[in-house]
């Protein structure tokens, strides 16, 4: 695949005693957190534990009320604003849905490189789907989107990828191939968060594993 052409850039995360809250619920509660380069760091907990939100800090999506992170070495929110090499699934991505997913593809990788229609086509494939079809993402099943959403996150070779739950509504063949696809990503470089419900996934997948509960975070392994 040619694509975007850019240096190899090891991503290296650093949250120190980060707290947020809305309005009187604490969310995050004092979370420190430390990924090398390189890695993929699982988060576990149940929903509403304040994973998304720790996510939505990291990416700059967020400001912590207490605390900082550093992403590389530099300050969130004084030496960057946000994290912009990085590939994001959090919560359920936007999509034109009365386009296909090509066209969705491609538009967004327009935005800040040459269009490359055999790139954008062989990302498709590489998620599982047809990159000739003319279906509109509104027709798309739910596994569908899913594998859309994970083609946006990475058609740009982020140094960072932020996974919230990225195997949503895929079917068991489709959970393997994405396990399989991050672990390919991953051995390139790219240092991977990712949250999931399914234990297999943590295993299969990640270095080290964190426990989210009631904003707290605990290394479990």
């Amino acid at each position: 695949m040619k694509g975007v052409q850019k240096e190899a850039v090891k991503y290296k995360i650093e949250v120190d005693e980060v707290s947020k809250s809305f309005g009187s619920q604490k969310v995050l509660d004092e979370v420190s957190l430390n990924i090398e380069y390189g890695e993929i760091c699982g988060i576990v907990g149940n929903n509403g534990s304040g994973k998304s939100v720790l996510f939505k800090c990291i990416c700059g999506l967020l400001f912590a009320d207490e605390g900082e992170i550093k992403v590389d070495g530099k300050l969130l929110h004084k030496d960057m604003d946000m994290v912009t090499d990085a590939g994001v699934i959090i919560e359920e991505p936007a999509f034109l849905a009365g386009a296909s997913g090509y066209k969705n593809l491609d538009y967004l990788y327009g935005i800040r490189n040459k269009r490359d229609k055999a790139y954008i086509e062989s990302i498709l494939e590489l998620v599982g789907l047809d990159p000739k079809s003319k279906k509109h993402v509104k027709n798309y099943s739910m596994g569908m989107k899913q594998r859309l959403a994970i083609a946006q996150a990475i058609m740009e070779k982020p140094s960072l990828l932020i996974l919230d739950e990225p195997m949503n509504g895929l079917d068991k063949t489709a959970v393997g191939e994405m396990r399989e696809l991050f672990k390919k990503i991953n051995s390139e470089g790219t240092t991977i968060i990712v949250a999931s419900h399914n234990q297999a996934d943590i295993d299969i997948l990640c270095n080290h594993v964190y426990e989210m509960d009631a904003g707290k975070l605990t290394m479990i392994r």
